[in-house]
């Protein structure tokens, strides 16, 4: 049985944060310890309490004075588009038949999915990002390696082979049959293999038939404990094309309701432009929207009304993400830091407390997966990141400053970036140091 002792401040959250001073929505030990013994957390709390559970033999990492919270969660990102970051394009459907679905067409290739997927985990890891939701590309050799690098790293992953049949290069269309039957297959070969989720993946509805919509609607009733995940009202131009394809549609999100891919487990990329009848909607189904905040800006798709959704009567449910490569960054700190100026921008307040929370918890809350993921709590997996808000020169700079956790946070998300990530943990593993 392998333990390890962790010494360091500790965050985890239990709730999403009312304001800035809603100190029962979090736990903070100033000196704290966590026992890790076979890649699950067995206690949390005071190092005192804690390294009186453990050992005496028990290896001790002392990472004080950096801050341990949970490993961070991205919910939406492109595995294919790590080459496509940073492509210079007006909008979202120029930059997609432009870079995207040209780059997409080399995923045809075991060799370069593999190599590709080998870049991905390391980007993942080195940003202090220990479980993402990704779309591979309509290959399932795609999708293969990525569950299988996912699989060594003992990483706990969400990912989907893409279906699409329609409005994209003839080498990035299957059929709506063929997307059933290699979405089955990827299913039955890594879903529940390691820490592997496989998620139903229709790219989004310009890209799928009628036709293939249907046999997604069949895998989602087939398989209804697995996520789906789809792109939704992210451009205008997107929202009316998709309306010309589907004209007995009320909505676009009455597209996706048509199916019966409206659920808990649904993840909406995207969401920036829903009308009161569609928030409704997600809001009654429990789906998730999802914010790209880096990828919004970007493509110029708009401001994400994330504080207005959240008050909404019955509120909608929602995930933060990178969005690579429409996104232009990996990391999760960057992507909290450009949500917090969308919110300024609507005249909206987002505290440090909730982007952490959203990082974390809220993410894995979005997921369903805060059962094992997004927590310190004994039982669950041991996925950590360790921050230090000294990284840099200039932040060490600013932290001669900081009077309060608050402002560390804030500090931390505002200036950090992978070098901020002093290691990431994964199942109590140290992996960010072992990169090469």
């Amino acid at each position: 049985m392998t333990t390890r002792l962790l010494r360091a401040r500790l965050l985890s959250f239990l709730r999403r944060p009312d304001s800035v001073d809603d100190r029962g929505s979090y736990r903070y030990e100033e000196d704290g310890g966590l026992l890790i013994e076979d890649g699950k957390i067995a206690a949390a709390g005071s190092y005192a309490n804690v390294a009186a559970l453990a050992p005496a033999d028990v290896e001790t990492v002392d990472h004080r004075p950096f801050l341990i919270l949970p490993g961070l969660i991205d919910t939406h990102l492109h595995f294919p588009q790590m080459q496509v970051v940073g492509s210079y394009a007006a909008n979202l459907l120029e930059w997609l038949n432009t870079y995207t679905f040209p780059e997409e067409c080399r995923f045809v290739e075991r060799a370069h999915s593999e190599r590709i997927a080998t870049h991905f985990y390391d980007e993942m890891i080195r940003h202090g990002t220990t479980t993402a939701v990704a779309y591979c590309s309509v290959h399932k050799a795609s999708a293969d390696a990525y569950f299988a690098e996912a699989l060594k790293r003992g990483m706990c992953m969400v990912g989907g082979k893409v279906m699409m049949d329609r409005n994209a290069p003839q080498g990035l269309l299957d059929t709506a049959q063929m997307g059933y039957d290699e979405t089955r297959a990827v299913i039955e070969e890594w879903h529940g293999k390691g820490r592997n989720h496989v998620a139903i993946t229709p790219r989004f509805a310009i890209t799928s038939t009628p036709a293939q919509m249907e046999a997604t609607a069949t895998l989602a009733r087939e398989f209804p404990d697995l996520h789906i995940q789809t792109h939704l009202s992210e451009n205008h131009d997107e929202i009316s094309f998709t309306l010309d394809l589907y004209p007995e549609a009320v909505d676009y999100t009455d597209v996706y309701a048509r199916y019966g891919l409206l659920g808990r487990k649904s993840l909406f990329g995207h969401c920036i432009h829903l009308s009161d009848r569609e928030a409704d909607a997600m809001s009654e189904t429990g789906a998730v929207a999802v914010h790209c905040p880096t990828s919004n800006l970007f493509l110029g798709s708009g401001l994400f009304p994330l504080k207005a959704l959240a008050r909404r009567e019955k509120g909608v449910r929602m995930g933060v993400a990178t969005d690579v490569g429409g996104g232009t960054s990996y990391s999760m700190l960057k992507t909290m830091d450009e949500a917090y100026k969308i919110q300024q921008l609507l005249g909206e307040r987002l505290n440090p407390f909730e982007s952490f929370y959203h990082m974390t918890l809220g993410n894995a809350e979005a997921l369903s997966l805060a059962h094992c993921i997004g927590t310190l709590e004994p039982g669950t997996d041991a996925d950590l990141v360790v921050l230090d808000a000294s990284a840099t020169p200039a932040m060490a700079l600013k932290m001669e400053v900081v009077r309060s956790l608050t402002e560390e946070l804030f500090l931390l998300q505002t200036m950090g970036d992978d070098r901020a990530i002093h290691e990431t943990y994964v199942a109590g593993a140290p992996m960010k140091s072992a990169l090469t």
